[in-house]
C-alpha cells in the first residue's frame, strides 16, 4: 500500500521509546511529520534525528508534531534517544504494519544483495489529517530544513 496526496492519516498504533502507545490517527488536529528511517544509531539515521531535533522548536512554533518511525524495539529507541539527547518522538514498528500502511517497506539492493528494508521517507500531514506532502528515497542532508519549509506552507 502507498499513500497519495490528500489521503487521511492511517489508523495505526505504535509504541514510543518508553513503551507508551501512540495512536497516530489521534494526532490529527495539528500538523504532523511522520518520517521513517532504517535503523537507530547508524550514521545517516542519527544525523536525520539530530536535524529534526535541532529544528523541533521551529516545528513547535507551527504546532507541528514530529514522529520518527523505525522497526527497532522500544528499548533500542530509548538508548538511541538518550545517547544523542533526541527530542523527536521515536516510535517502534517492530512488526512492520505501519511501514506497510505507509508503503515504506520495500525491496532494496546494496552491494549486489537484495533485501527488504525501510525506504527513508517523510510524510507531512495537515491539521485536517490529510497528506499534504511526501518525500521518498530521502537524502538526509538538508532534508529536515526542507520539511520545515513545507510545513510553513500549511
Amino acid at each position: 500500500m502507498t499513500l497519495a496526496i490528500g489521503d487521511t492519516i492511517p489508523a495505526v498504533t505504535l509504541l514510543d521509546a518508553d513503551g507508551a502507545a501512540i495512536d497516530v490517527a489521534a494526532m490529527k488536529g495539528a500538523p504532523l511529520v511522520v518520517y521513517f528511517y532504517p535503523k537507530a544509531d547508524t550514521p545517516g539515521c542519527t544525523t536525520e534525528a539530530q536535524d529534526f531535533t535541532r529544528l523541533a522548536p521551529e516545528f513547535a512554533k507551527l504546532d507541528a508534531q514530529i514522529l520518527a518511525v523505525s522497526r527497532d524495539a522500544p528499548a533500542k529507541l530509548c538508548k538511541f534517544r538518550d545517547k544523542y539527547g533526541l527530542t523527536v518522538r521515536l516510535a517502534s514498528d517492530e512488526e512492520g504494519a505501519v511501514c506497510e500502511a505507509f508503503g515504506t517497506w520495500v525491496e532494496k539492493q546494496n552491494y549486489g544483495r537484495t533485501y527488504m528494508g525501510i525506504e527513508r521517507s517523510t510524510f507531512l500531514f495537515g491539521a485536517d489529517g490529510k497528506l499534504f506532502r511526501e518525500w521518498r528515497k530521502v537524502r538526509v542532508k538538508g532534508h529536515a530544513d526542507a520539511v520545515l519549509e513545507a510545513a510553513k506552507a500549511l
